[in-house]
């Protein structure tokens, strides 16, 4: 079983303890998918707008969390 389906599987368990756990390495994986998809959309030119659109929220929001740091989700024009 690959490791993905493991914590899907996992993260249905009745112990809370493998559980929890297998939630946790989910919302990181989430996480840099999320990273990963927005910077794609980005480098082919999508705004913020696009994106949060995909994502269920607020140009704001999504704008607020990618294009600080090092600009490295910035379009490039």
């Amino acid at each position: 079983m690959s490791d993905t389906a493991q914590l899907a599987s996992d993260a249905g368990s009745r112990d809370p303890a493998v559980g929890l756990r297998a939630v946790r390495a989910l919302r990181v994986l989430v996480e840099r998918l999320e990273t990963l998809q927005v910077g794609n959309a980005r480098e082919q030119g999508w705004t913020w707008q696009d994106i949060a659109v995909q994502l269920g929220v607020t140009r704001q929001a999504v704008h607020k969390k990618y294009a600080t740091g090092r600009g490295l989700l910035r379009r490039k024009d």
